[in-house]
């Protein structure tokens, strides 16, 4: 599949969004180890999402191991790498995926991309703020575990979704992963996906231990957000480089990331300044005395 430029929407349209304010809804998907199919959910939901009537943007945020483009079967020509840098825009290196949606690529294998500096994340304020492409929803597939990159993004976003799986490693780190999220970043709400299930009664099992554990030691609130099932069709996809939600409707797969993006629109519209893009990079900045109007 070949790349589109963002010249292939219309960008007086995302003038015209951007200018009317509205809030965008922002919506980190972690997990606490890496392997239990984290990307393959932000993909999937993103397109879902789009399906629904969102204007969605996916950004790989495992900024050293971006494999968004890959997953998508999409030749980028550029990444956030190429933007830090100074040598292209976001809307320069968008590439338009599955039913319309934005993607935003990562680097893969530049270590220097794992762990940004307060003006590298200052470098990403003005790219957003300049960012004409239409939006609603921010899906950021973030990096498994708890580095610093993955705490900023899910502390700056207005939903936070965990992908787990029925593994003690996988239970354990996402036990981790919300435990290090609320104590020290005041994250206290958490959507869990339960993937790679038998069926629905296995997912909400799986979700039933990582929230006893929760509300045993943790001041949080966990919701189920749903179960996706081990589902051959999703393999069929992966290997075909394309989303289960473009290529098998009647999937069972496909049903549950449909049934997650419908609870996502029922999710109360965001307005707070997290649900503005241009905050949500802001606050990657890790430097109180930085000032913002000075980045712009």
């Amino acid at each position: 599949m070949t790349t589109q430029p963002v010249n292939g929407h219309d960008q007086a349209d995302g003038v015209r969004h951007a200018n009317a304010n509205r809030p965008v809804r922002v919506i980190a998907v972690t997990s606490g180890k890496g392997g239990v199919g984290k990307t393959n959910v932000s993909v999937n939901l993103s397109v879902a999402l789009a399906r629904s009537g969102d204007r969605v943007v996916l950004m790989d945020a495992d900024l050293g191991l971006g494999n968004v483009d890959v997953l998508l079967g999409l030749q980028s020509r550029g990444n956030l790498s190429h933007v830090l840098a100074g040598q292209a825009t976001l809307d320069e290196i968008m590439l338009e995926g599955p039913e319309g949606i934005g993607i935003l690529p990562a680097a893969s294998g530049v270590a220097s991309m794992a762990a940004l500096t307060p003006a590298e994340n200052a470098g990403l304020i003005s790219a957003f703020s300049g960012m004409r492409w239409p939006v609603d929803t921010l899906v950021v597939d973030s990096a498994a575990g708890i580095a610093d990159s993955v705490v900023r993004f899910a502390e700056a976003a207005s939903e936070v979704i965990v992908v787990v799986c029925d593994e003690p490693a996988s239970i354990t780190d996402a036990y981790a992963v919300i435990k290090v999220l609320s104590r020290e970043h005041g994250v206290t709400r958490f959507h869990v996906v339960a993937n790679m299930v038998r069926d629905a009664a296995e997912g909400r099992r799986l979700f039933e231990k990582l929230s006893v554990a929760a509300k045993r030691f943790l001041d949080v609130t966990l919701t189920h957000m749903g179960s996706v099932p081990f589902d051959d069709y999703l393999r069929r996809a992966v290997q075909r480089q394309k989303t289960v939600v473009q290529l098998y409707g009647g999937a069972k797969s496909t049903r549950a990331f449909t049934a997650m993006a419908d609870k996502v629109n029922q999710w109360p519209v965001p307005r707070g300044p997290q649900g503005q893009l241009q905050f949500f990079v802001e606050r990657l900045v890790n430097n109180a005395e930085l000032d913002p109007e000075n980045l712009l």
